[in-house]
């Protein structure tokens, strides 16, 4: 599920909830409204947090271990 879909069922339960006045029988809509509602909100969480864990960078690899090596002169 995108950001999108939740985005969409945020929207989608708002206007159910606030601002809708229609009555069904055996349906709350104001419920239905609240429960896409929570869904959306639930679903931008698990979007953001996974996509943080995307773009988290991977440490940076160590300093390279640099050996150095005497040569050792010997005079004749």
């Amino acid at each position: 599920m995108g950001i999108g879909w939740c985005i969409g069922l945020l929207a989608l339960g708002g206007i159910l909830t606030f601002a809708v006045d229609w009555h069904m029988a055996g349906v709350n809509l104001h419920l239905v409204g609240l429960i896409l509602m929570a869904v959306g909100i639930i679903g931008i969480a698990a979007y953001v947090s996974i996509f943080k864990r995307r773009r988290m960078q991977p440490p940076s690899p160590a300093a390279p271990v640099v050996e150095e090596t005497h040569r050792m002169h010997y005079e004749d």
